[in-house]
């Protein structure tokens, strides 16, 4: 069973952050552990307030792990500013060569706001070329490479595939927020789409944590040695499995998470 690691912040509702990876690790098969970055009082409808510990506590509970228990894998989420961006890369920096790395750039908001003063997103795009894998919303996608947001799933991947063969690190470009009926993945390379996994679109608002929840499950499968195109076609149909059945949780009044156990209840013979 793969050890795999979050580094990221917290939602207390349970549908994004370190309790969605923990959620989307254990539905992948892995046994999943925690760095807190920030603590963040939001629920379904929206972020309230951010606490940011003590640098040196961030490195207290890295140094935790990193002395008791092999990683197989990392999962990194919220970051914050350049300072805990630094911090993770001097941990990355510890691990063995191979260890998969999934960088899921926490960088522009839902709403279209930056999350990011310039001087962390440059540390961001820095610690990319660390990652085995990133996966970027079109936002998120468009700040990296300093290019206008793509407009259709295509021109995303001839953008994510120069960010790839500039960085040496391989990029999800997710199809959730196009418009389009599939709602699908790509791996892509820096030669080009490795695989593409179909995925229908399922109307509904209860989406929250998604991106939180496809990078885990990727890092999960890609620390039990799947390769990047086979953990990605198992993370995608687990997702939309999850998002098909987030209607049934009923949490919270806003955008609802993900059932991200629905697969593991159904397998149980339980949902």
């Amino acid at each position: 069973m793969p050890r795999v690691l979050t580094i990221a912040g917290t939602d207390p509702t349970g549908g994004a952050g370190v309790q969605a990876d923990l959620k989307a690790f254990m539905a992948a098969g892995a046994y999943g552990m925690s760095v807190v970055t920030a603590l963040v009082a939001q629920n379904t409808q929206g972020v309230r307030s951010v606490h940011t510990p003590p640098l040196e506590f961030l490195q207290a509970q890295l140094d935790a792990v990193l002395d008791d228990v092999t990683v197989d894998a990392v999962k990194i989420g919220m970051l914050g500013n350049a300072d805990i961006t630094a911090s993770v890369e001097k941990f990355l920096d510890q691990l063995a060569p191979s260890t998969p790395v999934v960088l899921d750039p926490v960088m522009v908001a839902t709403s279209g706001d930056r999350l990011l003063d310039e001087q962390a997103e440059a540390a961001v795009r820095q610690l990319c070329s660390k990652a085995t894998v990133i996966t970027p919303n079109l936002k998120e996608l468009a700040v990296l490479t300093d290019t206008p947001q793509a407009q259709t799933f295509e021109e995303a991947t001839v953008i994510a595939q120069r960010w790839a063969a500039d960085t040496g690190t391989a990029v999800i470009v997710k199809g959730g927020h196009l418009p389009s009926g599939d709602a699908g993945n790509a791996a892509v390379s820096a030669d080009g789409v490795l695989v593409q996994v179909s995925s229908p679109r399922v109307e509904t608002k209860n989406t929250h944590g998604t991106g939180c929840s496809l990078s885990s499950a990727l890092a999960a499968r890609l620390g039990a040695g799947e390769d990047l195109a086979e953990a990605l076609e198992w993370s995608t149909t687990w997702l939309h499995e999850a998002i098909a059945n987030a209607d049934a949780l009923n949490v919270g009044k806003g955008h609802g998470p993900v059932d991200h156990g629905h697969m593991l209840r159904r397998l149980a013979g339980l949902s």
